[in-house]
């Protein structure tokens, strides 16, 4: 194991589940992210307050954590209105979305297509509000399995459907192949603003727009 240490953060390399290698990121505010090697796979972000940003399963799923009960006013996601939609429920039927936002109440497993760069997830019980920012990546999948299928999974516990929601950018109805030698270089950016629509704060159309 190596450890480098700067002025600003911290930097080391261990060994996680399985021995497999993970790199820690620690900031001197107290925020901090754990990559895996393997598949640069983020399996922890927590903010300056050491609460984890990331929903990880008992059974080792991971995803953008929201800790509070989803429903129709709890959670919502902006900036995916209007837009087609992959229903992964119907065979990836297309549609397209005719909510002012997508809220949930049942399950949800939607590829929308040719999505702008950012995204917001409103999470009105804890006052904030996640913003995906993404560049190279024109889709968007939003995924919660609910009761009857999260009791289905291998990988996931009964009752976490209630403590998480995916919304990953992606490239899915134009895949990229790489051939030898070539590049593909895109970007994602995941940040949190301590306040949400709901609190009177924060208008989610600026943080979609760069306000």
């Amino acid at each position: 194991m190596s450890t480098t240490t700067t002025e600003n953060k911290s930097f080391e390399i261990t060994k996680g589940i399985n021995g497999l290698e993970k790199v820690i990121l620690r900031e001197t505010h107290g925020s901090s992210v754990e990559v895996y090697l393997y598949g640069a796979h983020v399996t922890s972000w927590k903010n300056e307050h050491n609460e984890e940003m990331l929903f990880v399963s008992s059974k080792y799923f991971v995803c953008i954590f929201i800790d509070t009960k989803l429903g129709m006013i709890e959670v919502r996601v902006e900036g995916l209105e209007t837009l087609d939609y992959l229903d992964n429920t119907k065979n990836r039927e297309r549609y397209t979305e005719q909510g002012d936002a997508i809220t949930f109440e049942s399950e949800i497993d939607k590829i929308y297509l040719s999505t702008p760069t950012k995204i917001a997830v409103l999470d009105h019980e804890k006052k904030r509000t996640f913003v995906i920012r993404k560049e190279g990546l024109p889709d968007a999948v939003v995924w919660n399995p609910w009761d009857k299928k999260a009791k289905t999974m291998a990988d996931f516990g009964d009752e976490e459907y209630k403590q998480m929601l995916c919304v990953e950018a992606a490239a899915i109805e134009k895949p990229v192949t790489l051939k030898p030698g070539e590049e593909w270089k895109v970007r994602l950016e995941l940040s949190a603003v301590p306040s949400s629509y709901f609190s009177g704060q924060l208008d989610p159309k600026k943080v979609l727009q760069g306000a």
